[in-house]
């Protein structure tokens, strides 16, 4: 549990990357569409890459050919309705404030338990169990929901109402979307393939997705530029590739504990605080107000909270 823990927190570093990054494109004028699209597009070739050293490429891929519907759906909800409305968000918000409203994630874990099972020895032999709701796990979540209320709270007296929704609604999708995914994944790779396996085959299947994003940015505002590019690279080498697998392997150590699943997935609050230190002493962002900061402090001390408790 330690050493996913750590892992965990280690993720959550370079998946700042992502909100830090993906604001700076924004005021560069770079298109969302390329910010999520190419961060896919690098990583498919790294992996690639990866899979033929490891000579574990063709494993993963019958795998596919044998379940190309599952592997498809839900490589798309879990890479493809992440990362795009997160990259959308970040046009309407500082990289903290995306950042915290993103831990949403956690909630987001707790309630979607009842989707799960869980396997169980009993006398009968193996059977599977419906996983129950943490609810002291949820409760825990609470104060990071109010943690995020009052970091937005600030910044909505100079949105507009459409603003405000354009910049929460996205995030709300991508908290679900993620961790969804990954879990479905789970289930559908039943401990077959390891953390490379396991994203290289997400990524490869979440590519007609990202093909029609990056036609999409084609159309409506041409190809990408060099910066944006580099940009671009950074973020699918640290978050898209380092931070996954990071995360992916710190997942699959406790998958089948439903609690330290969400303990788990609570680290990436840690994303906060590196996204504010990076983006206010590297990048100059706009600095949180004093209600910002207290909302900020609930977010971390309920990511604590989370990982103490039991369920």
């Amino acid at each position: 549990m330690v050493k996913a823990f750590i892992l965990g927190i280690a993720a959550s570093f370079f998946f700042a990357f992502t909100f830090i990054l993906n604001q700076q494109m924004n005021i560069s004028g770079g298109s969302w569409l390329w910010s999520s699209s190419l961060r896919y597009i690098f990583m498919l070739p790294i992996l690639f890459i990866i899979m033929i050293i490891k000579n574990q490429l063709f494993h993963v891929l019958n795998d596919i050919i044998k379940k190309p519907f599952k592997w498809i759906a839900w490589s798309t909800v879990g890479f493809g309705l992440f990362y795009a409305p997160l990259s959308f968000a970040s046009m309407y918000g500082a990289s903290w404030l995306v950042a915290g409203t993103w831990q949403i994630t956690i909630v987001a874990g707790a309630l979607m338990s009842p989707l799960f099972y869980r396997t169980v020895n009993s006398k009968n032999g193996i059977t599977k169990t419906r996983n129950q709701i943490p609810k002291k796990s949820l409760l825990m979540s609470s104060i990071i929901l109010l943690g995020i209320f009052l970091m937005h709270f600030e910044d909505s007296k100079y949105l507009s109402l459409s603003e405000i929704l354009l910049g929460i609604i996205p995030v709300i999708l991508a908290a679900f979307s993620y961790p969804l995914g990954n879990r479905k994944m789970m289930e559908v790779c039943d401990n077959r393939f390891n953390t490379f396996q396991r994203v290289f085959g997400m990524t490869l299947c979440s590519m007609p997705f990202w093909i029609i994003i990056s036609t999409f940015g084609i159309l409506s505002v041409g190809l990408p530029s060099k910066g944006q590019v580099v940009q671009s690279l950074i973020v699918a080498v640290f978050s898209g590739i380092i931070a996954t697998i990071l995360f992916f392997k710190a997942t699959d150590i406790v998958s089948s504990n439903t609690h330290k699943l969400a303990v788990i997935e609570s680290t990436q609050s840690g994303e906060v605080i590196f996204t504010l230190l990076g983006g206010v002493f590297i990048f100059h962002d706009k600095i949180p107000t004093f209600l910002g900061l207290i909302g900020i402090f609930l977010v971390v001390i309920g990511m604590i909270l989370n990982s103490l408790i039991r369920s």
